[in-house]
């Protein structure tokens, strides 16, 4: 798994999933629960994964829509 964007924003979380999950590209976010247990105070950010195989499709996607500065380092 490819991890794409890191972030506590959960509209951009909200937004890239939803993208991607339209492309057919599957997606997990990460410490989803974890950042609402502790409250949403920043200590655990949620974390988008798409398979290794997709990394590349879904980067590109992202960047078209936008969201190229949210991505993490390939």
């Amino acid at each position: 798994m490819n991890e794409l964007i890191r972030s506590n924003d959960i509209v951009l979380i909200g937004f890239a999933e939803s993208l991607l999950a339209g492309a057919e590209i599957p997606v997990l976010i990460a410490d989803n629960h974890m950042s609402g247990l502790e409250g949403s105070i920043g200590a655990f950010t949620r974390r988008l994964l798409v398979p290794a195989d997709h990394a590349a499709q879904a980067r590109r996607l992202l960047t078209e829509a936008g969201l190229a500065h949210e991505l993490r380092d390939a």
